[in-house]
């Protein structure tokens, strides 16, 4: 026996109630079937030869249930290949597919049994009563879990609807935030376009003048006005209008309320059309609206301290917006107002500064020319310091090398004790000349105060004599006498420099006569008994020091 199924197409109202009225028709006729069989109709008579005749026979009855279900069955296996289709399409984006999977092996069950059925109302062969019984267990089981499904899945549908109508009103919101946005980046855009007309001139009127023009332009005023302090601050003097009202000078006291209000606040002060600021600014149109007006700082740059100009507020100018009469301020042209008073303070300021910066550029300028100048100069001197240097150098050092290779000559022949003694000491003292004129032309090219000494080993005894002999010779020259005292402990071979310390002898004796006009120089060397440890080197420098016993 098969049991009527029924399948909800939508989840639509109408749908719902259609299906309720169905239901309510099958529980109806449930009672009727019932009753029938105590008034006498208990059998079918599908054992009859005929049925009955007319429409209603038992075989057409067999007929239109095979008819009724070969077409349910061909339904229930088109719903799943529609279903997968549609799934497939939507594979990324539609949620809970695996309950779309058993409600699709659902219906195509129902649709076998339906199948399976409609060869039943012939004879049959045993194993399609068996294949019918599986259909309807498998059916029976899958719809069982399908219900089951459902009753974990609606509380999730639930909550999806629930966080429908969170995301709804989270949009609204949104949408919202978007006007608002959209009304700021407008505000933006205008106050950058302004803020771009107002600095392109540095000329206070110019300034002044393209702010009226550009806020009547954006925010459709009647009128706009700057009311400036006089020189008595005691009035505030109408002195740029976009639309001349009349042609007398407009003056308000500086005392008045309504002038007192707008200097004292920070924002936008909206005035009433009637007051003493609104009707002068009204630009001798009728009709004016809620009159707003700003304070403007009028800032005076003072001299330059430290590379950074001071700013000293002095005074306030107002600036008075005149709309029409059917007009209401929004809150971002407040802003707007706001934002442009400030950049057309920094523009007069900028302005003012114009004029210092000016006069500080050209006094730079000159300084720079005395500078460049100086320069060239410098450069000059230079170039000549080391032309003199380079003559100079060849001309001293020529002399000497001819003097050290007639030396060299000369040491070469037989000589004396004496001869060889004098000898000698032309030649160191002419190493000693060169290397003063090699230490100036290094000292001047690299402006170094040190020389670094050339240590090695040389016979002290030795160039002791030589030192003496020309001290002798210097002394003798300028009328003193000499006396030379070495101790003979003192060392043969040491290590040191030895021209610069014959360089330091001669120093010291010619420093000794130089001071004095006559008397006796006593030429005395003697060894120190100071230890390793107390001995420092210490750099070579061009002025010296140098202790020495002299007896006049």
């Amino acid at each position: 026996m098969l049991w009527p199924r029924f399948r909800c197409p939508s989840t639509s109202h109408s749908s719902l109630i259609a299906m309720r009225r169905l239901l309510l028709l099958v529980l109806a006729a449930a009672p009727a079937a019932a009753a029938g069989g105590e008034m006498g109709y208990t059998h079918c008579a599908c054992d009859g030869e005929g049925g009955g005749g007319g429409f209603w026979s038992l075989d057409n009855i067999f007929k239109w249930q095979k008819v009724s279900d070969l077409l349910i069955a061909a339904a229930y296996f088109s719903i799943p290949l529609e279903l997968l289709y549609f799934v497939a399409g939507l594979r990324h984006l539609l949620p809970f597919r695996w309950v779309l999977v058993q409600f699709g092996a659902f219906i195509v069950l129902c649709g076998l049994t339906h199948l399976l059925a409609a060869f039943t109302y012939e004879p049959h062969p045993f194993m399609v009563v068996l294949l019918l019984t599986a259909a309807k267990f498998l059916t029976a089981l899958v719809s069982f879990l399908t219900a089951i499904t459902l009753l974990t899945l609606i509380p999730q549908l639930l909550r999806v609807k629930v966080r429908e109508s969170l995301l709804w009103i989270k949009a609204r919101e949104l949408d919202r935030e978007v006007v608002l946005m959209k009304r700021q980046e407008e505000a933006s855009w205008h106050v950058r376009m302004l803020t771009q007309e107002i600095r392109r001139s540095l000329d206070r009127h110019t300034v002044l003048y393209t702010t009226l023009i550009e806020l009547s332009r954006v925010l459709a005023l009647n009128n706009c006005a700057v009311w400036m302090p006089s020189e008595d601050k005691s009035g505030m003097c109408l002195t740029h209008e976009l639309r001349r009202g009349s042609d007398g000078e407009a003056v308000v006291s500086a005392d008045d309320k309504d002038v007192l209000e707008v200097k004292s606040s920070d924002g936008v002060k909206l005035l009433p059309p009637e007051s003493v600021l609104g009707s002068a600014s009204g630009g001798g149109k009728e009709g004016t609206g809620t009159v707003a007006a700003i304070r403007m700082p009028m800032l005076k740059v003072a001299d330059f301290k430290g590379g950074t100009p001071e700013v000293i507020q002095t005074s306030y100018a107002v600036l008075v917006l005149v709309p029409p009469s059917d007009r209401n301020w929004a809150p971002h042209e407040l802003e707007i107002v706001e934002v442009v008073a400030d950049q057309v303070a920094v523009a007069l300021s900028h302005a003012s500064l114009l004029e210092e910066s000016q006069a500080m550029r050209d006094r730079l300028a000159e300084q720079n020319r005395e500078l460049l100048q100086a320069r060239r100069d410098a450069l000059m001197a230079n170039e000549a310091r080391d032309a003199f240097q380079r003559v100079m150098s060849q001309g001293m050092r020529r002399p000497i090398h001819s003097i050290l290779g007639l030396v060299s000559v000369v040491q070469e022949e037989g000589l004396t004790p004496e001869q060889k003694l004098v000898i000698d000491t032309m030649a160191r003292t002419a190493t000693v000349v060169s290397t003063l004129i090699k230490d100036v032309m290094e000292m001047s090219a690299v402006n170094q105060e040190r020389f670094p000494l050339e240590t090695r080993p040389f016979h002290l005894q030795s160039m002791i004599r030589d030192a003496a002999c020309v001290a002798r010779c210097l002394c003798d020259f300028r009328g003193f006498g000499f006396a030379v005292h070495i101790e003979n402990a003192l060392p043969d071979l040491v290590i040191g420099d030895e021209r610069r310390i014959f360089h330091v002898l001669l120093h010291m004796v010619g420093n000794l006569i130089g001071r004095i006009d006559a008397g006796n120089v006593t030429f005395r060397v003697r060894a120190d008994d100071e230890t390793m440890e107390d001995q420092r080197w210490d750099p070579w420098r061009p002025s010296y020091s140098v202790l020495a016993e002299a007896k006049r």
